[in-house]
């Protein structure tokens, strides 16, 4: 009987969370630069729920050192619902990169929801001496190890998807990180590198501008915003395909109801059709999934990348 009865508390507590949830403003801590593909994204969906719940939903944007800096702070903040992390599959390439996280991925945050994913469009200068994806890599064959590529930053996912572009290719290039996705396209406009993987929302209003040449898309399939650019695999590397996604997480000891409360929530969000127009311009398409799935394609990408860093050599810092 008293089993039965710690049972029913547990449970009224449990739903009382849900209900009295958000009972104050919600941070949301996006570990990257402002502009970039999360950032944005977890703008949209900030805006959503300060609308539905009434509550000022505010973006803190904290880069840094992979995405490590804000996403610690997510891990040390109270475990209530009102300190949230929104971060790219950065997150899951991070263990494959970081021998010594400040965190561990697994088991001090709690996976909430996908907010959606693009592909990649690797990109090169509009006025730069790269056409063609047969360019870049004759190019970089014929000078191994001096031709550099950006990236948004060390153990990013933009550096593995183009050091899986490279090790599929055969070649030696210089990766050159940046801060985020802005410096890394400023540095590819500029002529001083060679080409970045970048995300589509980053990427789309250059490449329309012709001021960023599109050598390839990173998925399997063309993408409609962008019938006549080739895929990266129809072009000589059919292993190659990538997609970056965007996701939600807070501290591994938030009461499951608040978790069960925001899945449902952005799920719902996605799809509504202001936020699917916001998203469509940018590129990004909604994949909504429960907690539990996410969960389960969380770590199954974190499987991916450590295959990706194992195949290009890149040693662990």
């Amino acid at each position: 009987m008293k089993k039965l009865i710690a049972v029913a508390i547990a449970a009224l507590t449990f739903s009382a969370a849900a209900q009295e949830y958000p009972s104050k403003p919600i941070r949301l801590i996006v570990p990257l630069t402002p502009g970039s593909g999360a950032d944005i994204a977890g703008r949209i969906i900030a805006q959503r729920l300060n609308e539905h719940w009434k509550q000022p939903v505010v973006v803190e944007n904290r880069p840094g050192a992979g995405g490590q800096i804000g996403t610690a702070a997510v891990v040390k903040a109270d475990p209530d619902g009102h300190t949230l992390l929104v971060q790219s599959s950065s997150h899951a390439a991070n263990p494959a990169i970081y021998k010594n996280l400040p965190y561990d991925p697994l088991k001090d945050l709690a996976d909430v929801a996908i907010l959606g994913k693009t592909p990649y469009i690797m990109v090169s200068a509009g006025n730069g001496p790269y056409k063609s994806i047969k360019d870049l890599i004759g190019a970089a064959k014929a000078k191994p190890g001096e031709i550099p590529f950006a990236s948004a930053g060390v153990g990013t996912s933009t550096h593995l998807a183009a050091e899986f572009f490279v090790a599929l290719a055969g070649l030696k290039m210089v990766h050159v990180p940046f801060k985020g996705s802005p410096d890394a396209i400023q540095d590819v406009l500029g002529g001083r590198s060679a080409f970045y993987m970048a995300p589509m929302d980053v990427a789309l209003g250059l490449v329309k501008e012709r001021k960023l040449n599109p050598l390839g898309m990173s998925t399997k399939s063309r993408v409609d915003s962008f019938p006549d650019v080739p895929t990266i695999a129809e072009q000589g590397l059919p292993d190659y395909d990538m997609t970056l996604w965007f996701g939600m997480w807070a501290p591994a000891a938030t009461p499951i109801p608040v978790l069960q409360k925001l899945n449902a929530a952005v799920n719902a969000i996605v799809f509504e059709p202001a936020v699917k127009e916001q998203f469509a311009k940018l590129g990004i398409e909604p994949a909504p999934m429960k907690s539990e799935d996410f969960s389960k394609f969380v770590r199954g990408q974190m499987d991916f990348y450590k295959k990706i860093v194992a195949r290009a050599g890149i040693e662990p810092q």
